[in-house]
């Protein structure tokens, strides 16, 4: 170092020159274990902070709302179908037929009754995959609102059309479905990638689609009621609140 005093060159480790007596640096820099002058340590930048997990939730995965309305429709299916096999409730009482005057009602306990036990596994097992993911993505008021337009207006329009027994909730079967795979379907046209299984969708709704050459009870209109109404829903909500 040179003092800026005197001139004179002096050691850099001394904070006053030797020959003058003028104040060089305020302080003597630091030595590492080799004697040598350590280089200075750049302050890191804090690092960003996350919020505390949820329980249950793993960190780097967003939090999925837990599907209690899927659950609780699951569960009023097998009720419903238990109530009238077991003898404490006539079958009259719960599903729909002839003319709805003035048992209105019957059109939101219809689908919760099965007569037919392959029809009640396929269609409850479809309702129980889709509304979960359904409900996961866009919360519990949605899936009741997509459920209550394919089971209880497709058993409605089915009833205007036929006069028959309609029991079951193919529509809200269909319409779940519909829902859950208009995104993918929006992906698939615009010829973008997607994450979603259509053709396995695709196989189930087929499937659910077909009940009513098995099941009389299940209706075909209420299949295509519960199919509409899944893709008017579907859309919007999927445009609004993308994937």
């Amino acid at each position: 170092m040179i003092c800026k005093h005197c001139g004179a060159e002096v050691s850099p480790y001394i904070t006053e020159c030797p020959y003058c007596g003028n104040r060089i640096q305020k302080r003597a820099p630091k030595l590492d274990r080799d004697g040598r002058i350590a280089e200075k340590r750049r302050h890191r930048p804090p690092s960003p902070t996350l919020p505390r997990l949820r329980r249950g939730e793993i960190p780097g995965i967003r939090h999925d709302s837990h599907p209690y309305g899927t659950a609780l429709v699951v569960l009023l299916s097998f009720a419903g179908t238990l109530l009238w096999r077991t003898g404490l409730v006539n079958l009259s009482q719960l599903v729909a037929f002839g003319s709805l005057q003035p048992h209105y009602w019957r059109v939101f306990t219809a689908p919760f009754v099965y007569e037919n036990t392959g029809y009640a596994v396929i269609t409850i097992g479809v309702i129980a995959l889709f509304g979960t993911l359904w409900e996961r993505r866009h919360g519990t008021l949605l899936m009741a609102v997509v459920f209550l337009l394919g089971a209880a207006a497709g058993t409605a329009v089915g009833l205007q059309v036929s006069h028959s027994l309609i029991d079951g909730a193919n529509g809200a079967a269909l319409a779940l479905c519909a829902a859950w795979a208009v995104p993918d379907l929006r992906a698939a046209l615009a010829r973008e990638d997607y994450d979603g299984d259509l053709t396995g969708a695709g196989v189930l709704a087929l499937v659910v689609a077909l009940m009513p050459l098995v099941a009389p009870e299940a209706s075909w209109v209420a299949d295509g009621v519960g199919l509409a109404a899944g893709i008017v829903v579907g859309f919007p909500v999927s445009r609004l609140h993308p994937v």
